[in-house]
C-alpha cells in the first residue's frame, strides 16, 4: 500500500524506474549466449547487460525531461546513438581478430550482421524504456506496467530474423565420386587428386541441395558471404574432419550455374544426418546478403523512383 502510494505521487521517478526495469529486461530478454558460444559467459554478457541497463536509463529519463520542457535532453539519445554505434564497431572487430582461428570462418558478411545485431538491440532496450515511461508519466504507472509488457511482446517478436528455410528448400542428397570428380547430386562441387582424400570424403561426407523458392532467393544464395555463413555455422554444431593445412577437406558451397541449386559439402566430425539438415534450416539469413531483383525490376518498369 506504501508503495502504490508512493508510485502515486512520485511520477517522475515510477516513469525512470519502470523504463529502465523495462529496457533491462527486454535487453536480457535479448542476450543469450548459443551454440557459437557468442557473447562468451560471463564477461562478454556483463558488458552488454551494462550497456542494456545504461540504454534503458536513457529512454526512461528522456520522458520525464522532455515533459518538464528540458529539451537539452534529446542530446543524451544522440550521445546514446554515438555509443552504440562504437558497441558496433566494437563486436565487428573482436569477431574479426578471433575470425582467422576459426577452422571454417564466419566471414565479413556475417561478422557485420552480428555487429548490426548488436547495435539494433540496444535501440530496442532504449524504445521499450521510452514506451514505458511515456506510458507512466502520461497515464499512470499501471498503464507504464501494461506498455512494458506490450513492448516485451514487441521484442520478442523482432528478436529472431529470417533463416535459410524461408527462402529454399533444403534436402540431403548423396556425395559421389567420378574418378577425381565431386558431386552432390548433380552439383559439380571440385576435383579430389588424392586417393587418402576420396577415402576420407567416401567415409565422412554430407551433402544438402538448397532449391531457391523464387529468382530472389536464387540471387540471395548466390551470395558468397550467405554460404560462408552456412558453412560456418555446420561446421560450428557439428564440427569438422579437417585440421589447417588440409585444404581439399574443407567444407564447400558451390553453384549449380543453370539450375540456381546451391550445392553443399561438408566433412563433419559428428555424422548426425538430422543435427545437420536442422542445422541447415536455421542458418540465419544475412541481411546484406539480401537481394530482390524482382522487385527493383518491377518498379524501374513503372517508373518509380529509388529511395
Amino acid at each position: 500500500m506504501i508503495i502504490i502510494e508512493w508510485l502515486n505521487k512520485y511520477e517522475d521517478y515510477a516513469s525512470v524506474i519502470f523504463g529502465t526495469a523495462f529496457g533491462l529486461i527486454a535487453r536480457l530478454m535479448m542476450l543469450r549466449s548459443d551454440y557459437r558460444q557468442y557473447p562468451a559467459y560471463p564477461h562478454g554478457k556483463i558488458v552488454h547487460l551494462a550497456l542494456g541497463l545504461i540504454a534503458g536509463a536513457l529512454g526512461a529519463v528522456a520522458v520525464p525531461a522532455l515533459y518538464h520542457k528540458d529539451y537539452t535532453a534529446i542530446t543524451f539519445l544522440s550521445l546514446a546513438a554515438q555509443q552504440f554505434r562504437e558497441v558496433r564497431n566494437m563486436e565487428r572487430t573482436t569477431l574479426n581478430a578471433i575470425d582467422k582461428y576459426e577452422l571454417v570462418p564466419r566471414g565479413a558478411a556475417y561478422i557485420e550482421g552480428i555487429a548490426v545485431v548488436f547495435e539494433g538491440r540496444n535501440y530496442l532496450a532504449i524504445f521499450a524504456a521510452f514506451l514505458t515511461s511515456l506510458a507512466s508519466m502520461t497515464i499512470s504507472w499501471i498503464a507504464g506496467l501494461i506498455a512494458g509488457l506490450l513492448s516485451l511482446l514487441l521484442v520478442h517478436f523482432f528478436r529472431r530474423g529470417k533463416s535459410i528455410q524461408h527462402i529454399a528448400i533444403i534436402e540431403m542428397a548423396p556425395v559421389k565420386l567420378d574418378g577425381p570428380n565431386l558431386f552432390v547430386g548433380d552439383v559439380y562441387i571440385m576435383n579430389v587428386g588424392l586417393e587418402e582424400n576420396r577415402k576420407i570424403i567416401e567415409e565422412e561426407g554430407l551433402g544438402f541441395i538448397l532449391h531457391p523458392k523464387n529468382d530472389n532467393a536464387r540471387v540471395t544464395l548466390s551470395n558468397l558471404g550467405q554460404r560462408q555463413a552456412i558453412l560456418h555455422d555446420l561446421s560450428t554444431r557439428l564440427g569438422v574432419f579437417r585440421d589447417e593445412g588440409d585444404p581439399l577437406l574443407l567444407p564447400l558451397a558451390k553453384l549449380g550455374l543453370k539450375t540456381g541449386k546451391l550445392g553443399l559439402f561438408v566433412l563433419p566430425r559428428e555424422k548426425d544426418k538430422s543435427v545437420a539438415y536442422h542445422a541447415v534450416c536455421n542458418v540465419p539469413l544475412l541481411e546484406a546478403a539480401v537481394r530482390m531483383p524482382t522487385e527493383a525490376n518491377h518498379r524501374h518498369s513503372q517508373g518509380a523512383p529509388n529511395g
